[in-house]
């Protein structure tokens, strides 16, 4: 899933190579995918790109005024195209479910493998009438974001500091691999509730939240959105790394796997050497 330094570098990659184009027309390829009516997608067409930006984990394109933003979800990505094909695509069984032809034939597709289709597309006047916008919580790459708004969130949940990152109403960008990587870079359990996270605890997160979010961030720059993936999946450090060694300490990398998805951690750098229990429950083994 593209989480918000992947989303970012399509918001930089898309500034470089769309803002000032106009839009020449949209194909909409699976219907499924387009969750607004009004205004009309057709409303973009003729108008030019004016700017892209990021708001969580969503992509916000301000096409003169009106905003086309876009939710790429579990299995969806953004395919950067020098030159698209004239005629218009049909419907079938591929993973191809929108397409953005700009002016001079190029454009972008956007694309969803599996069988879920969650990629979702709104076409608004605000991007804050959006409900996955409206209900953010604030971005911890923002200016002015600090540990103690970080201390501040934590304080009093009693939930488990894993589940609070993924949570886009609490922190918005952070998804199932990145909480991994932050929280094995600050050594913390997953299972760790976060109302017993102390203030030392906290700074040492906030400091792995921005590190980890940052290198990712920089690491990604410049980089064509065909590259993105590849770049991800070689930076992570024990996300989708399980029975490798940990990096850090040469332990094995253990897996916790639920219905929809499963989280890595190294035992010794995170739950002093206890295996957590591969199954929903927040205690360790015996």
């Amino acid at each position: 899933m593209p989480e918000l330094p992947e989303v970012e570098s399509l918001a930089a990659f898309l500034r470089e190579n769309a803002v000032g184009r106009a839009v020449a027309r949209i194909d909409v390829v699976a219907i499924s995918c387009l969750k607004t009516y009004d205004p009309p997608i057709t409303a973009l067409s003729g108008l030019t790109i004016g700017d892209v930006t990021r708001h969580g984990k969503f992509l916000d394109l301000d096409v003169d005024g009106l905003h086309l933003v876009i939710h790429l979800s579990r299995a969806g990505w953004l395919r950067w195209k020098d030159k698209l094909p004239a005629a218009p695509p049909r419907p079938g069984k591929g993973p191809l479910a929108m397409r953005v032809h700009l002016e001079d034939e190029q454009g972008f597709d956007l694309t969803e493998a599996g069988t879920q289709k969650r990629l979702a597309v709104y076409v608004v006047r605000d991007p804050q009438d959006v409900p996955g916008i409206t209900s953010l919580g604030p971005d911890p790459l923002a200016e002015g974001f600090g540990v103690e708004d970080l201390a501040k969130i934590l304080s009093g949940r009693r939930t488990q500091i894993k589940g609070v990152l993924r949570d886009q109403s609490v922190l918005a960008g952070i998804g199932n691999a990145y909480s991994d990587e932050v929280l094995h870079a600050a050594k913390m359990s997953p299972y760790k509730l976060a109302a017993t996270v102390t203030d030392a605890e906290a700074a040492t997160l906030y400091e792995a939240i921005m590190t980890t979010l940052g290198d990712a961030v920089e690491r990604s720059r410049g980089l064509a959105a065909k590259d993105l993936k590849g770049e991800k999946k070689q930076g992570l450090r024990v996300h989708g790394r399980a029975g490798e060694k940990c990096p850090v300490c040469g332990d094995t990398i253990k897996e916790v796997s639920f219905a929809d998805r499963a989280m890595q951690y190294c035992p010794t750098c995170q739950t002093g050497g206890k295996p957590l229990a591969d199954r929903r429950m927040s205690r360790l083994l015996k």
